[in-house]
């Protein structure tokens, strides 16, 4: 049977589609009586109800369901017959003035779109590198001791300074009003590793144990805390104790209490740079990964599918939600989020999806089973038993198909750094390690 499809947008096509109204009426009552054999219902015995009570009571919802299949299968014909990739789910609706014995509804439905990608031999891409240097496996050697710190009081007399821990009361008020979060008792915090605001540690830091201050703070106008952001405080703090930090030594019973299983400074050594290594050679994939893809796009045209970008609008809204109600707050579900502040990064991520998806295609950039083996084993060794989290990763096809896609950007990574002009830029660790915009 011929389709005709009729051309409303870009993108945007639409179907009609016929059914005989016999062919409907005969699964509705093929679906009530295979229903009336198992059906209980009050007065009548299993099986015995007249299929003209069956039908009184479920004839609305068993006639829906079948209009349904019998239209999603109609619509799934002709789209297939006209060679049409579907993107996202059609409109459907009844339409009048159909011949006698016949249904017809209109669908409307979008396309996904053609794909063009430039020459990737003209893209400017800039990968990074970096390694890790023995001041990076110190600075880590300097977190796990600080992590395995003890304290022991400090004199009465003696003022309290950086590496210090005190504990204080304070209390902070804006304009005479006390607001939330601005009042403890027995608070503990470590003076100069920026656990609290500037003017805070330096309020803190010189007082001795027993005094009590009075200063001012400045929220800064982006503070997480919408209250008080860009507000000035008074606050008043009391010393109540100071404590002194006593970092352990690096030798091999520090080494031991790490597990380390060649239990020298050496070994500790060793193990820390192999660690670091795994966590810049991941860190230099994300970062490249991240150059490329934003090469690839600037070289692509293509129309989004409304529908397409609208379903992953939703997603967004709706872990937006998820993450409002897992933070406690009250009413998530129906917060006001308006849909517009996701629709840029929606846009991008489905623009990215179909490109990305033409590049494999075209390029058979699909991801190998010895990849993903590798892939797994990889994240796998950082474990304690990695074998257990192999056979975790293995044993569920939703995390494998998370494992897939990264495989397969890897693969697109690849494919357009052998194809793009490429400059190479070293950064220090500590770039590579810091928070990125």
């Amino acid at each position: 049977m011929a389709v005709t499809v009729e051309t409303l947008d870009k993108l945007e096509r639409k179907i009609t589609l016929t059914l005989p109204v016999g062919d409907i009426q005969s699964e509705v009552d093929s679906r009530l009586k295979r229903l009336a054999r198992t059906v209980k219902m009050d007065g009548f015995r299993p099986g015995k109800v007249p299929l003209s009570v069956v039908a009184q009571r479920y004839g609305y919802s068993v006639h829906y369901e079948v209009m349904n299949d019998k239209v999603g299968r109609a619509f799934a014909q002709a789209a297939n017959e006209a060679n049409l990739r579907v993107a996202g789910q059609p409109r459907i609706t009844e339409k009048e003035g159909a011949p006698e014995g016949q249904l017809a509804f209109d669908a409307v439905f979008e396309v996904y779109p053609e794909v063009k990608i430039g020459d990737l031999a003209q893209a400017e891409v800039e990968r990074i590198d970096a390694e890790v240097t023995d001041a990076a496996i110190d600075k880590t050697l300097d977190i796990l001791r600080k992590q395995r710190r003890t304290y022991q009081l400090r004199p009465h007399d003696a003022p309290a300074q950086d590496g210090d821990r005190v504990t204080v009361d304070f209390e902070g008020k804006i304009d005479g009003e006390s607001f939330t979060g601005g009042k403890a008792e027995d608070f503990q915090f470590s003076v100069g590793e920026s656990q609290m605001m500037k003017e805070f540690e330096e309020a803190v830091r010189g007082m001795k144990a027993g005094e009590s201050k009075t200063f001012q703070l400045a929220f800064p106008a982006d503070y997480h805390g919408k209250d008080v952001a860009g507000k000035t405080a008074d606050f008043m703090v009391t010393v109540k104790k100071i404590e002194a930090s006593h970092l352990p030594e690096v030798n091999e019973a520090f080494a031991k209490s790490l597990g380390i299983a060649d239990a020298t400074v050496e070994g500790l050594r060793a193990d820390i740079r192999k660690n670091l290594e795994r966590e810049v050679k991941f860190r230099l994939l994300s970062r490249n990964k991240q150059a490329v893809m934003d090469a690839l796009v600037a070289k692509a045209e293509l129309e989004l599918p409304k529908s397409i970008v609208q379903s992953e609008i939703d997603r967004m809204v709706e872990s937006a939600r998820a993450d409002l109600k897992q933070r406690g707050v009250k009413d998530a579900d129906k917060a006001p989020i308006p849909e517009e502040v996701f629709r840029p990064q929606a846009e991008r991520r489905v623009r990215l999806g179909l490109v990305v998806a033409e590049l494999v295609r075209a390029n058979e950039l699909g991801a190998k089973q010895e990849q993903l083996r590798e892939h797994i084993r990889e994240l796998a060794a950082s474990y304690e038993r990695p074998a257990d989290v192999e056979r975790w990763y293995f044993g569920d096809n939703r995390r494998l198909a998370e494992v897939e896609a990264i495989v397969i950007e890897n693969n697109v990574t690849d494919f357009v750094l052998g194809k793009a002009k490429v400059t190479e830029k070293k950064v220090s660790f500590d770039e590579l390690m810091g928070p990125q915009s």
